[in-house]
C-alpha cells in the first residue's frame, strides 16, 4: 500500500467558516472583554492574544483545526493573525479560554480538553457565564504530564494572574500587586477620573497664582 503524502504547497488554510462567533451576546461579550484585557496586560511582551481564529495544528491537513475563544501564545511576534499555524510560529498556545454553555459542554469538556492536552496547552479554562453546567461558572485545568488536573486556587501560573467571577465576566488580578486589570469601560472611567483630578489641580494652581503669584522655586 502506498502512503499518500499531503500536498503541503497546495493546502489552503481558511480563516473563516461562516459559523457564528459566539452562541449568545453574553458569551461574545465575555470573550471580547477577556481578549482586550489580556491584550492590554501583555502589551510590550513577545506574546499575542487571539480570539475565535483557526488554530491549525497539522501541516498539510487543513481540516484539522480548532477555533479557541481566546488563546494566549508566548514567544511569538505581537499582533493579530488571520489564523495561527503552530508549525510556522513554532509555539503552541500556553493558555486557552472557552466560553462554554450547555450546548457546547460535551465538545468543550471532552473533545477540546483532550485535544489541548495532546497539543500541550499548559492551561485550559472553561467559563460558563450563564452557569448552565458549571455551578461555579469558572473551571481551570493545568497540564501535568499528559493530562489535565483541576486548578483549585483560581491562579493562572502562566499568566501570573488570579481569576475571579464578576457576574458574567472573568476578573483578572495581578499576583504581584493585587491590582485588578481594568476592562475597557473601567479603564475609560479611571482615565476620566484622572483627567478630572488633573483639571481640578490645574484650576487650584491657577487660583493660587492669581492670589500669590508663581510658586516659589528652590534657589
Amino acid at each position: 500500500m502506498t502512503a499518500i503524502s499531503p500536498q503541503l504547497s497546495a493546502a489552503s488554510y481558511p480563516s473563516t467558516d461562516g459559523e457564528p462567533v459566539a452562541e449568545t451576546f453574553v458569551h461574545l461579550y465575555a470573550m471580547l472583554i477577556t481578549l482586550e484585557v489580556l491584550r492590554q496586560y501583555l502589551a510590550g511582551q513577545q506574546a499575542t492574544v487571539l480570539s475565535n481564529q483557526f488554530l491549525y495544528y497539522a501541516q498539510g491537513f487543513p481540516k484539522l483545526r480548532v477555533a479557541p475563544d481566546v488563546m494566549v501564545i508566548f514567544e511569538v511576534e505581537p499582533g493579530g493573525r488571520d489564523n495561527y499555524k503552530i508549525w510556522e510560529e513554532g509555539q503552541t498556545p500556553a493558555v486557552i479560554f472557552e466560553m462554554t454553555s450547555a450546548g457546547t459542554q460535551e465538545q468543550d469538556q471532552s473533545y477540546k480538553k483532550t485535544l489541548y492536552a495532546q497539543l500541550e496547552v499548559e492551561e485550559y479554562w472553561l467559563f460558563d457565564p450563564k452557569g448552565e453546567w458549571i455551578p461555579e461558572k469558572l473551571r481551570g485545568y493545568r497540564l501535568q504530564g499528559e493530562e489535565y488536573v483541576p486548578i483549585t486556587d483560581s491562579i493562572s501560573q502562566r499568566l501570573n494572574l488570579r481569576l475571579a467571577i464578576e457576574e458574567s465576566l472573568i476578573g483578572f488580578y495581578r499576583l504581584d500587586t493585587g491590582e485588578k486589570l481594568l476592562i475597557p469601560d473601567e479603564l475609560s472611567a479611571a482615565l476620566a477620573q484622572e483627567r478630572q483630578r488633573r483639571e481640578e489641580l490645574e484650576a487650584e494652581l491657577a487660583r493660587y497664582r492669581q492670589q500669590f503669584g508663581d510658586l516659589p522655586t528652590d534657589s
